[in-house]
């Protein structure tokens, strides 16, 4: 009777994995390429924020870079997790600078992809956390 258990609770959480996965390339992939091909309404989000158009531009690349290691992880899981990490700051900057400027409308993805990230993480088997308290 457990293993069946065991077996439910797995595939439940395989497929949330992968939800979330899917959910997490919905939102991020068009972000980070409204930005690099200069979307005029992405740019003026953007330029309101503080941030110029080499540096949409600068972010839109390195969130570009993120987006094809997370894609990669599609063949090699350890990137996968590593794709998810490097965009992790993004995830937060982009909540705290949305939540900074009192652009409520637009913080709803920003804090999704920052619990999909923790989600993402947390469901991966590959990684863990010790939570041990170190005694000197």
């Amino acid at each position: 009777m457990m293993d069946k258990l065991k077996h439910k609770v797995f595939s439940f959480n395989t497929i949330l994995y992968w939800l979330c996965y899917v959910g997490y390339l919905y939102i991020i992939l068009p972000a980070s390429l409204n930005k690099v091909v200069q979307q005029p309404l992405m740019l003026e989000n953007m330029r309101l924020l503080g941030f110029e158009k080499n540096w949409t531009i600068a972010i839109g690349i390195v969130e570009t870079i993120g987006v094809l290691i997370v894609l990669t992880g599609l063949f090699k899981p350890h990137f996968r997790t590593l794709g998810i990490l490097f965009l992790f700051p993004f995830a937060i900057g982009a909540f705290t600078a949305h939540m900074a400027h009192q652009e409520y409308y637009h913080f709803y993805q920003s804090l999704i992809m920052c619990v999909l990230s923790f989600v993402l993480l947390c469901l991966d088997k590959g990684v863990s956390a010790n939570l041990k308290t170190i005694k000197a």
